[in-house]
Parts: C-alpha cells; sequence; structure tokens
C-alpha cells in the first residue's frame, strides 16, 4: 500500500489488512494514504462529527423526555459516516439503514429530518432535496433498491455513484447476497458500506457470519471488498474515494462496485428500546472508547495547529444554538392525524375507510386535546 490510494491499491487486500491513516491517538500511521484536503474541509469533517455527537445526545435526551420516538445512536460511528460521505460528489445518492444521522448531517440536514423521528412523515420526504433515500427500518431491504439505482445511473451515463449503509446483521439477509450478485454481473457503481459495529442488536460478530471478515464476501460476487478503520475518518475517506473511483473508471473496460467493511463499535444502545448492559461487558466497551473517532481526530488536527481550545469551544457553542433552533423548529409543527391514512395504501380499502371517517367525527366531536387527554 504505497502507490496512490486511487491507483486502487488497497483494494488489493489480504483478510489481516485494516486500512488505517489515524493510530488511537491521532498520529499518522500511513502517509502515503494520507488524503491531501484543504484545512477547511478537515475542520468542516470535525465540526460534522461534533454536530453529529452532540445531535445523537439531543435526541436520546428527547425520547427519554417523551417528546420522540424510538431512536438509534450513531455514537462511536462518526468516523465511518462523516468521512465516506465527504468523499462523494452532492450528484451521489446515498441510502442509509437507520443509524447514518452522520451522513445526513455531512449533506446538510433538512431541519424535517427530525419530524420523522418525531412520527411525522415529511421528515422522510425532505431527505430527497440531499439526496438520500428515506429512511429504512427493515434490515437490509433498501440494498437491492440501492443497487437498482445505481444500475439507473449507469444506463443514463450518470457520473454517480450510490452509497448503500447497512450493518453487518444485514449480510445474514437474503437481500444482501441478492444485490451484490446484481452488482456483481452487472457492474452497477454501487459502494456497499457495511457498519461492522460489532452487535446485531444482541446477536456478535462470531455468531454473525464464519467469515475472517465481513469485507471477504465481494470475492463470491466478482468484485473487490476492503476492510477499513471505521472510526479513523481520514481511513473512510481514502477508502471511499478509491471504491468511487473504481466504480466510474472510465478508462477501464469494467468498472467494478466494491464492497467496505468498516471496522468500528456501537458505544451506546442499538435503540432507545435496548439495554445493551444485557449481553455486553462494560470492560470491553471502554476498550473501544479509547479509539473514538472524535477525539482522534481532534488529536491529529491539533497536531497540525488546525484546532486550539477556542476554536473548539467556538464550534460546540454554534452546534448546541444550531440543534436548539432545530428542535424548536419541529416542534413547532401542528400535524394533522387524518394524514396517518394518506400512503397506507394507493387505493384506500373500505376498512381504511371507515377508520379515516370515525377519527374525523370524533375529533369533530372531541377535539384532538380532549381525544389526546382521554388516551
Amino acid at each position: 500500500m504505497t502507490r496512490d490510494v486511487l491507483e486502487y491499491d488497497l483494494l488489493e487486500w489480504e483478510p489481516d489488512d485494516c486500512v488505517r491513516v489515524l493510530d488511537a491517538d491521532g498520529t499518522v500511521v500511513a502517509s502515503e494514504l494520507e488524503p491531501n484536503l484543504e484545512d477547511e474541509t478537515l475542520r468542516s469533517m470535525y465540526r460534522d462529527m461534533r454536530f453529529s455527537r452532540r445531535f445523537d445526545e439531543r435526541m436520546i435526551s428527547l425520547q427519554r423526555q417523551g417528546r420522540m420516538g424510538t431512536y438509534a445512536s450513531l455514537a462511536g460511528q462518526e468516523g465511518s459516516q462523516i468521512g465516506s460521505t465527504y468523499a462523494l460528489t452532492g450528484d451521489d445518492m446515498i441510502s442509509y439503514q437507520y443509524r447514518e444521522h452522520g451522513a445526513v448531517v455531512a449533506r446538510g440536514l433538512p431541519w424535517e429530518y427530525l419530524l420523522y423521528w418525531m412520527g411525522h412523515e415529511d421528515g422522510n420526504a425532505a431527505l430527497a432535496d440531499v439526496s438520500v433515500f428515506p429512511l429504512n427500518i427493515s434490515i437490509g431491504a433498501h440494498i437491492p433498491h440501492a443497487v437498482g439505482w445505481s444500475w439507473a445511473e449507469k444506463l443514463n451515463d450518470d457520473e454517480a455513484v450510490t452509497v448503500v449503509h447497512f450493518g453487518e446483521g444485514s449480510t445474514s439477509e437474503g437481500d444482501f447476497h441478492e444485490a451484490m450478485n446484481i452488482a456483481g454481473v452487472f457492474d452497477t457503481p454501487t459502494l456497499f458500506f457495511c457498519n461492522n459495529n460489532q452487535w446485531a442488536i444482541s446477536m456478535p460478530q462470531d455468531r454473525q457470519t464464519a467469515s475472517d471478515t465481513f469485507a471477504q464476501k465481494a470475492s463470491a460476487y466478482g468484485f473487490d471488498g476492503v476492510q477499513v478503520d471505521g472510526m479513523d475518518p481520514l481511513a473512510t475517506y481514502v477508502v471511499t474515494a478509491a471504491a468511487r473511483a473504481k466504480a466510474l473508471d472510465s478508462e477501464s473496460e469494467n468498472p467494478r462496485p466494491t464492497l467496505i467493511e468498516a471496522v468500528q463499535y456501537r458505544f451506546g444502545a442499538h435503540t432507545t428500546a435496548d439495554d445493551p448492559s444485557v449481553y455486553r461487558d462494560d470492560d470491553a466497551v471502554e476498550r473501544w472508547r479509547e479509539r473514538d473517532p472524535i477525539d482522534r481526530f481532534e488529536a491529529y488536527l491539533e497536531d497540525r495547529g488546525l484546532l486550539d481550545a477556542d476554536r473548539i469551544e467556538t464550534i460546540e457553542t454554534e452546534i448546541d444554538d444550531t440543534i436548539e433552533q432545530l428542535i424548536e423548529r419541529a416542534e413547532s409543527v401542528d400535524p394533522d392525524p387524518q394524514e396517518l391514512f394518506e400512503h397506507v395504501y394507493d387505493d384506500p380499502t373500505p376498512r381504511l375507510e371507515a377508520q379515516r371517517e370515525s377519527l374525523a367525527k370524533l375529533r369533530s366531536r372531541h377535539g384532538d386535546d380532549e381525544l389526546l387527554e382521554g388516551e
């Protein structure tokens, strides 16, 4: 791995390899892979990582207060989400599972995004404006759709890729294997981004697969896989950039998709409905916290003179102010309960229409406030 990353060397991997640019303390361990990014870009990546962590904390707090529904925490995975998204262009499509809030942050985070987690469908619709597919809850079901989209991009001669995020648990689903097979056969410009955070809810990695890595599963479908330190934003940046270039290489007779396995750790619970203390060892969590992606990237930027205590304090203040404004705006929305019936079926069934009419009559008779109090 000594030549330019865009020559695809690091996609010629061995199972024991894990691409890394920064060590756990922020020291550069592979200078030949260190991306040549503008200072302001590096600071922007740091800001988005800090924003994602703080956003995560506030959303969990809102859920605990009953102001938001079930929420999936991203803490510990900021490096993979921000690093990979910064390697894309605005025309590249992102399809994600439900934990990759950082990818949405890197795309500008529409304020309506909060509405989804508060139970309003408008939060999903707004993602289209930043080239992000609607959030997916079912495990792995979005992966074939992402391949279909990228295939369409290829047929339209678009210079764009589709990045599809999913957890390692999705590799046990048939959708994953079907999508990988189609991508391999038709050379779709798809980047399969497997966020291996060690736990599929309570199922550990060694109960999920007998393979040494998840990345090597790509070999069965005729294209490359690469394992990367997902808690290193620079490593995920260079690997994603390499995979993107390979998928769009017009000089190659055979541009190929890539499976990226980002090795990382979920610091918190699977969702706010989960208790990880039942199945995880606290000591193991603390060992992974020593590799915190924000701490190591902060140390790297401080060593380069791009960050200091005053600048970090300014960033934190701006983040808190911005998130507070997002929350206030989202909570000011007064949704119409009748929207519950809008998209259940293309042609509403008689039973659905009866339910709609029943709710309308109750609201007319009692009002929304009285109905909520009665509930």
